[in-house]
């Protein structure tokens, strides 16, 4: 069975993050993720994780300008010198968090402008590859329901970014609830593609709720993980129904031990 991480972007959602850490530990978890967690002192969630037995996985860069429709800067071309300064602060405060992975946000691209952003990317990647080879660095396709003009949403395109870019320390973030959505066919294209693959997490489809319910058959994909081999963990990137305590219910329907 797989090893099971927290990610607390969205577990624990009525807590502040600093609390979401405890309560990860509470419940069972011994790895946590992030989405953006700059404003605790790095120092503090580290030694909180240590105190707790957690290892913490991964954060993300910021995505911008919010109000102004950014979800990162990655493909975003004319912004290299902000995408530069959002991702050093990333390293930083990851290191100093003791972060192994970083998951690096693409950016929405408009369909025109693709070729370009393409570019961007991977000269972004490029440099951001050769500033942390003691990080890996995650790229994940966003579905296009949820998610309209992210750069990239198939496995597909994001396998061609890494063997455009050529660093071993480049991976994929398969989020089986954004493959399933945008492609579907999640066990055969993990199998296509495990050899890049970097971290996993899940959620169901369509609902992105527990990952006990939807179209998924969650306890099927998780023999798939071990079938194959797979030791890396499987963050719970899921937004629960109700409580998040009250939800992890789904641990026991799927014969899961965190």
């Amino acid at each position: 069975m797989p090893k099971f991480s927290a990610n607390l972007g969205f577990l624990w959602p009525d807590r502040p993050l600093i609390a979401r850490i405890d309560a990860a530990a509470k419940a069972g978890f011994k790895a946590v993720e992030m989405h953006w967690p700059y404003d605790l002192p790095p120092e503090e969630v580290r030694d909180l994780c240590a105190r707790l037995g957690l290892t913490l996985l991964g954060i993300n860069t910021i995505r911008g300008d919010v109000d102004k429709g950014e979800f990162g800067l990655g493909a975003t071309t004319g912004r290299e010198a902000d995408f530069d300064q959002h991702f050093r602060q990333a390293l930083d405060w990851g290191r100093r968090a003791g972060a192994a992975a970083i998951h690096v946000m693409a950016g929405v691209a408009a369909p025109e402008h693709k070729h370009h952003a393409r570019r961007t990317l991977i000269a972004n990647l490029t440099r951001a590859a050769q500033a942390a080879p003691d990080m890996t660095l995650l790229l994940e396709g966003l579905n296009p329901r949820d998610n309209p003009g992210y750069f990239y949403s198939t496995i597909g395109e994001k396998a061609g970014i890494i063997e455009a870019v050529g660093a071993p320390n480049l991976k994929i973030m398969f989020d089986a609830y954004h493959v399933g959505v945008s492609e579907g066919d999640i066990f055969r294209k993990f199998e296509k593609y495990q050899s890049l693959i970097g971290h996993v997490q899940i959620a169901a489809v369509p609902s992105r709720r527990e990952p006990d319910e939807g179209e998924i058959a969650y306890g099927n994909f998780f023999r798939e993980l071990d079938r194959l081999g797979y030791d890396g963990w499987v963050g719970c990137e899921y937004r629960p129904r109700a409580g998040t305590d009250e939800g992890l219910g789904w641990t026991k329907t799927l014969g899961v031990t965190l």
